[in-house]
């Protein structure tokens, strides 16, 4: 007896949309995505981070010179290129304008003695000197006091230097130290943004490398979407029942096959 066999079979055009989308995506498929495009890129470093790198190796040490200059303020001679040149000549013109004045009074004991009628008596002598003896000791004293006073002036003078130099040698890395930080935060943020360029780009990048993949991923959910609700269309196929030949063929085959196997061994042995 025949059998008849029934199979839905999607309508033409739903199979020639599949066709051609099988063919679409074998021909994607065959070629590689070229991931270089999209693959990750790192900002490089920016102008003023380099900035401030060159400028943190430059300023290491940096105080070392103002320490150097504050030692040759200190000691025994610091205070001397603190010395004012025109010193002496202050002392000399002063020393000078005393000597006139010293000599002024003895004349004035002169004039006394003369008119007590004692010039040239022992009480004159007495009174010169004694005035000499005091105006040499006020003389020695006086320049004594102008050289204290510059010396003093010139010690003072060095250690404020000295002062100066130290809180350079201490300021001037703070300043180098905050112009690094700066250049730094600068920097950081130009890269920054480099970086999220890079992002965007390598995303825009991506995305377009995958478009493709993705439209067709929507055609192949648009041609399921038509295929489920198209009405198909049934085909059937029947197959006639074997002759009594076709089945005693058949039938022989098997038993031929079977024989096989079980006398294989055995026919080996009579051949």
């Amino acid at each position: 007896m025949a059998v008849q066999q029934q199979q839905m079979l999607p309508p033409q055009y739903v199979e020639d949309l599949q066709k051609d989308y099988g063919k679409q995506l074998t021909a994607m498929t065959a070629a590689p995505l070229d991931t270089a495009k999209f693959a990750p890129q790192v900002a490089g470093q920016d102008a003023y981070q380099t900035q401030a790198y060159n400028l943190a190796g430059a300023g290491i040490g940096a105080y070392q010179p103002y320490i150097t200059q504050a030692s040759a303020y200190t000691g025994p001679t610091g205070y001397q290129s603190f010395m004012s040149p025109y010193q002496q000549d202050v002392i000399d013109a002063t020393m000078t304008e005393y000597d006139k004045q010293a000599q002024k009074g003895l004349l004035g004991i002169a004039d006394m003695a003369t008119r007590t009628g004692n010039l040239g008596g022992g009480r004159e002598g007495v009174m010169r000197s004694e005035y000499q003896t005091q105006s040499d000791l006020n003389r020695a004293l006086l320049q004594s006091g102008l050289l204290q006073q510059g010396f003093g002036q010139a010690q003072r003078a060095a250690q404020q230097a000295y002062m100066n130099q130290m809180q350079l040698a201490g300021t001037v890395p703070q300043l180098q130290a905050a112009d690094v930080t700066g250049l730094g935060q600068m920097g950081a943020t130009q890269q920054a943004q480099e970086q999220a360029q890079l992002d965007a780009l390598r995303e825009q990048n991506r995305l377009a490398a995958y478009e493709p993949y993705e439209r067709l991923g929507y055609l192949g959910q648009g041609i399921a979407s038509i295929a489920s609700g198209a009405p198909g269309q049934y085909q059937s196929t029947v197959t006639p029942n074997p002759t009594p030949l076709q089945t005693a063929l058949g039938t022989g085959s098997v038993l031929s096959g079977i024989y096989g196997n079980i006398m294989g061994p055995y026919r080996t042995q009579s051949d």
